[in-house]
């Protein structure tokens, strides 16, 4: 619950409107819990517009979830369009934002067994993250854009130079 109540209000302080705020306290709910079913779901209570930006924000609505790498090249690929919703760029750059801080603050604390956590590696964080922040700073540039930049750089320069790669 702090993630999402954390993404709202990065949303709202980087002038998200009602639905976009919505978004970010949703935006999870059909990627973790329920796929399509629970996009339907929020659509009916909450419209086209919440519903839009939560499937846009989701990364796979399949169970089990496909590998780590083909879902983040998929959502890579899907939010750097010139079609895509200023408030989906928005809500993601604020679950980015959320998610690096929350990495970040864990490395400080418990250090390396953190990527345990993860279906990826160190380096592929990285990848990910960097990539994610080129697309905010084109399509959504501000501060919002550059404190995602600022926290990859962070975990970049965290996570050093390391064997695997993305």
């Amino acid at each position: 619950m702090a993630h999402l109540l954390a993404v709202c209000s990065i949303v709202l302080e980087h002038g998200g409107d009602e639905d976009a705020a919505i978004a970010a306290l949703l935006h999870d709910g059909p990627e973790d819990r329920g796929g399509l079913a629970t996009l339907e779901a929020i659509r009916d209570r909450f419209g086209d517009a919440v519903a839009d930006v939560v499937a846009e924000c989701s990364d796979t609505f399949e169970d089990p979830k496909p590998p780590w790498i083909e879902r983040k090249e998929r959502y890579l690929a899907r939010i750097d369009r010139d079609d895509v919703a200023p408030s989906v760029w928005l809500v993601s750059a604020a679950d980015k934002l959320h998610n690096l801080r929350a990495t970040l603050d864990d490395l400080d604390v418990i250090g390396d067994p953190v990527w345990g956590r993860f279906r990826s590696t160190p380096a592929q964080q990285v990848w990910y993250y960097s990539t994610l922040a080129g697309i905010y700073r084109r399509r959504l540039p501000g501060t919002l854009a550059e404190s995602v930049a600022e926290a990859a750089g962070r975990l970049a320069r965290e996570v050093g130079p390391r064997p695997e790669s993305p």
